[in-house]
């Protein structure tokens, strides 16, 4: 399974650390980071169109999706 969120895509991403050593930096740590995704069922009387495709199914959402969906009307 793909950590990938199903709603926006946001994937895991490459950070660079860089050190500081004798005054300069030196970026030698690369370092992967994932995003916050949690499993979540979306409900079947959903409105918003980002979420409609995915009504009654349960998914993994980023945190941020996760968020946006609990401010429905």
């Amino acid at each position: 399974m793909a950590k990938k969120c199903a709603i926006c895509g946001k994937k895991s991403r490459l950070i660079w650390r860089l050190v500081k050593l004798r005054g300069k930096y030196n970026p030698t740590i690369k370092r992967r980071v994932y995003p916050n995704l949690q499993w979540v069922r979306i409900p079947t009387d959903i409105k918003k169109e980002a979420y409609r495709k995915f009504a009654g199914k349960r998914i993994l959402a980023c945190a941020k999706c996760i968020k946006t969906l609990s401010k429905r009307k």
